[in-house]
């Protein structure tokens, strides 16, 4: 599934052919994808000008003044600007045109992805819940060690909690867990404060990299332009259970946490 870096590339690359645009017409050729598309994408969208392009968690939002169109990519979906004539393709499931000729086309050959609505002024139920943004200055070590105390989770399955914080899915966070070299198995509520600090500040760096790098290619994702990410390409303990740590050689040992498999380097990571 895309995670934050890919996500946010996605948003990075569609804003600037959709803001300022204006919506001519909406063409669902489905009625629903994950879960039903609601009315207000057809009847509320066309007409309305496309103020801007955010992202929120594994979200993208076009705001308008009304509300905004909720789009999530779910595991194998695709944003396009393309002109206005170009031929459907299998899966294309939702076409936004806009008033330029070009239009936002949604592929997404699973369907689980999502195109919800929310009006202006409230927040969808699905972001109602969600914790702060790991970018943001709210996000810290002292937020972490505060939200951890008495659980017992593992620190991995703590770390991808949403309601603690958004987007740090499984990739990044072993990628975190290994750089700030603590063992993704132990306890959240046993981890120092300093050591959450040592988090805190690795999870920005990897996805801030990771967001210049273009994200991480697994499975179907590709960018709006077409071009794959390359962090795949660098990642020190994901998907290389077995191989030698490349910080000490040792072999990299392998487990599931929270369902989730799990890479880490027993020497290292404490």
């Amino acid at each position: 599934m895309p995670e934050l870096p890919e996500v946010e590339t996605t948003r990075r690359g569609l804003a600037p052919h959709l803001e300022g645009r204006r919506v001519h017409g909406v063409i669902l050729r489905r009625p629903d994808l994950r879960w039903p598309i609601p009315d207000e994408i057809s009847a509320l969208l066309p007409g309305q000008a496309i103020e801007g392009v955010r992202r929120r968690a594994k979200y993208l939002l076009l705001d308008t003044a009304i509300g905004s169109a909720v789009l999530h990519l779910g595991m194998s979906g695709s944003l396009r600007v393309l002109p206005g004539d170009t031929p459907v393709r299998a899966h294309d499931h939702v076409d936004i045109s806009l008033d330029n000729g070009r239009l936002l086309r949604f592929n997404d050959p699973r369907r689980f992805g999502s195109l919800l609505w929310q009006p202006a002024g409230e927040i969808h139920e699905l972001l109602a819940t969600l914790g702060p943004e790991p970018l943001d200055d709210a996000f810290d070590g002292d937020y972490l060690f505060q939200r951890s105390r008495g659980r017992k989770a593992p620190v991995k399955t703590f770390l991808m909690d949403q309601a603690i914080v958004v987007g740090v899915g499984n990739i990044y966070a072993a990628e975190s867990l290994f750089m700030a070299g603590i063992n993704p198995l132990r306890e959240a509520g046993k981890i120092s404060r300093e050591r959450y600090q040592r988090l805190a500040t690795a999870v920005k760096q990897i996805l801030a990299y990771a967001i210049t790098r273009g994200g991480t290619t697994l499975r179907d994702f590709i960018n709006p332009d077409g071009a794959p990410g390359y962090f795949e390409q660098e990642l020190l303990v994901y998907g290389r259970e077995g191989e030698p740590c490349r910080q000490c050689g040792r072999a990299l040992r392998h487990a599931t946490i929270g369902q989730r498999a799990s890479v880490w380097c027993g020497h290292c990571q404490r």
